[in-house]
């Protein structure tokens, strides 16, 4: 007797940064409320749309903090599809570092120790980069469940960093040796048999055969 083949259940995932706001590069917002896109972080997502508007998505998906509800609402303008909001995807939380400077943590031992090692060292008050991992897998793999073809994730850049860091098999202590930019798309395929990364921090117009 010829036994079928199961199907194999795979997902594509667009995990896509919000466009830049003020505090990129300056200091830590963490899940602070109030940060919107500026005037390049505008531009930036107006871009991103068009970018991958010939991508069917099942679904847009986002964190909780403005930055990305206005980034996730420019991709799905015209979609008919409503930005769904996650916490498992949101922003690091950031804890007692919050609101602070790059220049005001640069002497600190715990924030000199956690670019270190973080896969050992917690925020004061807030996460290990192992649990940000651990939530964005979680999630992406119960997406796969409910048999989503494509599905856009917008999300920040070290949850991004950390989620791909778990696909690949490294550490979390390398997601500093590569680059998330604002609005930028990475794309990872998760399969019963594992993850396929088949692009990564792409800002430029988008290539429909990296999500199919």
């Amino acid at each position: 007797m010829i036994k079928m083949k199961a199907k194999q259940s795979m997902t594509t995932f667009l995990l896509i940064r919000h466009g830049s706001c003020f505090p990129v590069g300056r200091f830590l917002a963490g899940r602070a409320s109030g940060v919107h896109l500026d005037e390049a972080g505008k531009k930036e997502v107006l871009f991103l749309e068009e970018s991958i508007r010939g991508i069917h998505l099942d679904e847009i998906i986002s964190s909780p903090l403005e930055r990305t509800v206005e980034t996730a609402e420019a991709v799905a303008r015209g979609r008919g599809l409503e930005v769904k909001i996650r916490d498992e995807i949101n922003e690091v939380d950031c804890g007692e570092w919050t609101g602070k400077s790059f220049e005001e943590l640069s002497g600190n031992a715990v924030w000199i120790a956690f670019n270190r090692f973080r896969s050992a060292v917690r925020i004061p008050g807030g996460e290990m980069m192992i649990e940000v991992s651990s939530r964005m897998s979680r999630f992406m793999e119960e997406k796969r469940r409910e048999g989503k073809n494509c599905v856009a994730i917008v999300s920040h850049g070290d949850p991004i960093r950390a989620v791909i860091s778990h696909c690949l098999g490294l550490p979390v202590d390398f997601l500093t040796r590569f680059e998330i930019k604002t609005a930028s798309v990475s794309v990872i395929t998760l399969s019963d048999y594992g993850a396929n990364l088949s692009c990564l921090n792409h800002t430029g117009m988008f290539n429909l055969a990296y999500a199919s």
